[in-house]
């Protein structure tokens, strides 16, 4: 692509002041970097990945509501994990954090361990434990 072809459509980069970085032929025919505001594609792609993420949120949170999972399943959903990756962060197997969706099991859990996921989700035991509306 040419440098003065490099998209420059209107994203929400953009009201963000943030800018990609594209590799385009200068009017030499030399690769040069050019700073772009947004491609309208990767906007729609990126808008309905958002959408995606809020509606698992939505759908964890109403589990969570329903006493049909713990607020684990929330909270990993809200920071964008999977199970693999909140197992390895809390140092634990992945069967065993799936147990802990249980609410059951979580209302079990020791100190010791909510404090874990708490410091992995970056709030307080209390907060939690407990989903607001």
């Amino acid at each position: 692509m040419k440098k003065n072809e490099v998209p420059q459509d209107e994203s929400k980069l953009e009201k963000a002041n943030i800018r990609e970085m594209y590799y385009a032929v200068d009017e030499n025919g030399e690769y040069t970097t050019e700073l772009s505001t947004g491609w309208d594609p990767k906007t729609i792609a990126l808008d309905n990945a958002i959408k995606q993420i809020e509606e698992r949120v939505a759908a964890a949170k109403e589990k969570v509501l329903k006493n049909e999972s713990s607020p684990l399943e929330y909270y990993m959903e809200l920071n964008k994990m999977d199970l693999p990756i909140l197992a390895s962060y809390v140092g634990m197997w992945k069967w065993r954090v799936k147990r802990h969706f249980k609410p059951s099991v979580f209302k079990k859990l020791t100190n010791k361990t909510l404090q874990k996921y708490a410091e992995v989700f970056d709030v307080s035991v209390e907060d939690l434990q407990h989903i607001k509306d």
